[in-house]
């Protein structure tokens, strides 16, 4: 999704529920820090959100869920969660970016930091979420020693801990081989 079609769910789920506020905990809050990413990194068509003032109300959202008259409008929708919904780091709240400006009609989107983002696609740990990781650290966007740090201070037991450091370390190895593959590629002669 791009930037704009955020700002679209957001201003839409204002309208919904008289809300000003809401914190964005899925893929698309990567768009704090990076609101000019690239698509194919985002690939999903969901903003997941959760009411900020009103927790109640982020139910209301369904109405603009998937499978909805907006979902088949816009071809994206909003998927309302709770704060249960991801496994995030201690101080995750204290770390929440601001979502750059633009026509959210006064809607307020906090948005999770990357690497807070990444612990919670490490915990989930499905296919998809992988692929998303890997991609943050090829492009920069995560930093393996950020990461670790903030695995523990994550509360997951020792098992699910194991798995998501071996999945931060092959990340960030790969990333280390690709980058070593792109020097070693011969430059084309003009």
């Amino acid at each position: 999704m791009k930037k704009q079609q955020v700002d679209h769910a957001l201003r839409a789920a204002g309208n919904i529920t008289g809300e000003k506020q809401f914190v964005i905990i899925g893929s698309q809050s990567l768009h704090g820090k990076h609101p000019d990413v690239a698509d194919q990194i985002l690939t999903s068509f969901e903003v997941d959100l959760i009411a900020t003032k009103d927790a109640d109300r982020t139910q209301w959202l369904n109405v603009i869920g998937m499978e909805s008259p907006f979902h088949e409008t816009y071809g994206y929708y909003v998927d309302p969660v709770d704060g249960k919904t991801a496994i995030l780091p201690k101080g995750w709240k204290g770390r929440l970016v601001n979502l750059p400006p633009g026509d959210t009609g006064g809607v307020k989107g906090l948005c999770l930091e990357p690497h807070d983002l990444a612990i919670a696609k490490y915990a989930a740990s499905r296919e998809k979420d992988l692929v998303f990781t890997r991609e943050l650290a090829r492009r920069g966007i995560t930093s393996e020693a950020r990461l670790l740090s903030l695995l523990e201070r994550t509360s997951v037991d020792e098992s699910l801990r194991d798995r998501m450091r071996d999945h931060i370390t092959a990340d960030f190895a790969k990333a280390r081989a690709h980058e070593v593959r792109d020097v070693d590629r011969p430059r084309a002669r003009k």
